[in-house]
């Protein structure tokens, strides 16, 4: 059993940046390949980026692409989302995700994460 706690987020102007967490605990977490997800106030649940257990292989939703940078320590057990040039549009509630293999379909994943709020103000 793995449990997830994110932390980072906040309330930053258009254009700004800001470093979300996915601290795990509880399991071997290198095993695990991790996937952060949005979800803004009445939309669905999107996925935003992944990464494989060794942190070899990196996925990004093509919004998040060329601004957001997933990466991962797991001597800390940890995944970190690098979020720049952000905009209004990224404002949501942001989750960390687990599972052994990557998928990008959130319905897929095993752990989760309480989520952590970021607003963009424009």
């Amino acid at each position: 059993q793995v449990q997830l706690v994110e932390s980072g987020g906040g309330l930053v102007q258009a254009g700004g940046s800001l470093r979300l967490s996915c601290a795990a605990s509880g399991g071997n977490f290198g095993v695990y390949a991790v996937a952060w997800f949005r979800q803004a106030p009445g939309k669905e649940r999107e996925f935003v980026a992944g990464i494989s257990p060794s942190g070899g292989s990196t996925w990004y939703a093509d919004s998040v692409k060329g601004r957001f940078t997933i990466s991962r320590e797991n001597d800390k057990n940890s995944v970190y989302l690098q979020m720049n040039s952000l905009e209004a549009e990224d404002t949501a509630v942001y989750y960390c995700a687990a599972r052994p293999r990557y998928v990008q379909s959130a319905h897929s994943y095993d752990y989760w994460g309480q989520g952590t709020q970021v607003t963009v103000s424009s």
